[in-house]
């Protein structure tokens, strides 16, 4: 291995360790590795560790986000300002020029994702495409190879198109805010353009450790989730290309060659990349080798299609008409992502915890040293040691202590509280949201719960809209809670008429919320404090019929107030003000100006 590529595997370590709150990890390994290199004098191994120390440090005393963009945005203010607004620019032109398909066109083109709906990113996640949704190396590459193409077939000699080309790119990746993934494959562009201009071969892995290098001189861009998939989807494609070598050269020729080739990258960048697509999205596709296979053709037309129309947008009528020819091409990419979600056991839930995402990062590595090594007997052993880890932490609970833990995850848009009793049972209020291929119940909330062990004593439900009860039904079923409580205002929700049926066909008690019910379960007591059946009787608006509980143990008291809105505040005020006092609050309506009015 190059020594460059060595040098990030352990500066890319102490970073990522130290900014997960592991600072001892890589100074308790790096120090020892040093000493033992300057006692054997290996200097190599000394270097390395003292790298992967000074980088702990280095993530150690980085300032938080907020501080870091405060103190960052000082000199480049006008830099970044021109760049910013020659992004706006370009954001305006997709927006007139693809309309409807402007979301997608947008995260395709200047990495701009905050228009995509969450359903379509776990839909592309299940899929195993989501790295193709934003620019990504593979967009930037595909790029540049485009331009080189069109200037060889404009009959430009070789040199001079390998530099505009490599200018092309560098003007484009800055116009699209200098994103990691963007950046690092602008590097590694130029740095193969170099080596070829200069007749000096270079390894790709060299290639690629300078390319992941140049975006750290922000060091936080090590937490980036595009940064990670496309360094670690390069290393997928160079240690399968490896393997095709060694595997399918002498064995298959022609279309055979290619289409086995093109399948050993996207079964060996699937495999390298389950570890962040597990930790970041709870789930890893098992139909991602064919979707990629499907997808990648598709991409390779339709990026330069998209970049070809973004660069002529001035031109409205020649804009309109390639966008036009774009559009089947950008229906086809989501299709292919929506039928492979679609089909049955497509994608497996995964518990992410720490333990299990470092033992498959572990395994990841070793495999790729596998792949790439004449000798591969000993790394696949390593692998084959860590996988078994990682398969085995989920089924260990995670520590408990006893006392009673409120625990509020992370569903996106939605609610999903979990209490638990001193004796590690739960009690679970909302569910999150539901999408075309999923629910949080299945994807964050069945996972948790498994992960720590114990019996779910109640469901309770604040309201049916979608965003509280879209994962119901994944609860219910998979997690068979004994009581389920809800306010039961009727508004004719397909999703909370399956979870009736869901909680009946179970077997499970089921309970209307009226104002004054008590639930308790081991020392935790739930009172109901609204909604009120006359009350309700009135209403046209779930949200003011949302369930509100005060949950007390001991002196400790938290209020949920689901989607209440003023008006259900208001009630709540004339008839249950001195049950309202609380030592934490669940904001209503999540921070809506609506609710949290000023009585």
């Amino acid at each position: 291995m190059p020594l460059i590529a060595a040098a990030y595997l352990f500066f890319a370590a102490g970073l990522l360790t130290a900014f997960a709150g592991i600072v001892w990890l890589p100074v308790a390994v790096g120090v020892p590795l040093a000493v033992c290199g300057a006692v054997s004098r290996n200097a190599r191994l000394a270097a390395l560790a003292m790298l992967m120390v000074a980088a702990a440090l280095i993530a150690a005393t980085t300032p938080p986000v907020d501080k870091w963009k405060r103190r960052s945005s000082g000199a480049a203010a006008t830099d970044s300002g021109v760049l910013d607004a020659a992004r706006d620019r370009a954001a305006s032109a997709i927006d007139r020029v693809f309309a409807d398909d402007a979301p997608m066109a947008r995260a395709l083109l200047i990495a701009d994702q905050h228009r995509i709906p969450p359903e379509m990113r776990d839909r592309y996640a299940s899929a195993g495409i989501i790295h193709m949704l934003s620019i990504s190396g593979l967009h930037v590459a595909i790029i540049a190879g485009s331009v080189i193409l069109l200037l060889q077939a404009l009959r430009v000699p070789r040199v001079p198109a390998s530099i505009l080309a490599v200018l092309v790119t560098g003007i484009y990746v800055a116009i699209i805010g200098a994103q990691p993934p963007a950046v690092r494959s602008a590097v590694m562009l130029a740095g193969v353009a170099a080596s070829k201009l200069t007749q000096r071969p270079t390894s790709p892995w060299a290639g690629l450790a300078l390319g992941a290098f140049v975006p750290l001189v922000t060091p936080r861009t090590v937490l980036d989730l595009g940064y990670q998939l496309s360094v670690v989807g390069i290393a997928g494609m160079i240690a399968s290309g490896s393997l095709s070598r060694r595997l399918l050269r002498k064995r298959l020729e022609g279309w055979k060659l290619h289409v086995g080739r093109e399948l050993v990258t996207s079964i060996v960048a699937t495999i390298i990349t389950a570890p962040i697509i597990g930790w970041y999205f709870g789930r890893i596709s098992i139909i991602a080798p064919l979707a990629n296979l499907a997808a990648g053709p598709v991409v390779s037309v339709l990026q330069p299609l998209l970049f070809l129309t973004l660069l002529v947008a001035p031109l409205d009528p020649v804009a309109w008409f390639l966008a036009d020819a774009s559009r089947p091409l950008l229906r086809a990419f989501d299709m292919i992502a929506t039928v492979s979600a679609s089909i049955p056991g497509s994608s497996v839930a995964v518990v992410p915890s720490l333990a299990t995402v470092v033992s498959g990062g572990v395994a990841v590595v070793a495999l790729t040293v596998a792949t790439a090594s004449r000798y591969p007997a000993r790394p696949v052993i390593v692998a084959t040691g860590f996988l078994c880890i990682a398969s085995w932490a989920p089924a260990l609970p995670a520590p408990y202590h006893g006392g009673v833990e409120m625990h509020v995850l992370d569903v996106g848009q939605g609610d999903a509280i979990l209490v638990r009793t001193d004796r590690g049972k739960w009690i679970i209020f909302d569910s999150g949201r539901a999408w075309k291929t999923g629910d949080a119940g299945r994807s964050t909330i069945i996972p948790y719960v498994k992960s720590r062990g114990g019996q779910v004593r109640a469901f309770v439900l604040s309201h049916a809209h979608l965003d509280h009860v879209g994962g119901a039904v994944s609860v219910i079923r998979g997690l068979r809670p004994r009581e389920f409580w809800d306010s039961a205002f009727p508004q004719g929700s397909a999703v909370y008429e399956e979870t009736l049926r869901a909680a009946d066909a179970a077997g499970i008690e089921w309970n209307r919320v009226q104002a004054g019910d008590v639930m308790a379960v081991d020392g935790v007591v739930v009172r109901f404090l609204a909604p009120d059946s006359v009350w309700t009787m009135s209403l046209s608006d779930p949200n003011e019929a949302s369930t509100i509980a005060l949950i007390e143990y001991g002196s400790a008291r938290f209020l949920l107030t689901g989607d209440a809105e003023q008006a259900e505040e208001g009630w709540l005020l004339d008839h249950a003000r001195a049950d309202l006092a609380a030592d934490v609050l669940k904001v209503a309506h999540h921070g809506s100006s609506t609710s949290s009015g000023d009585r």
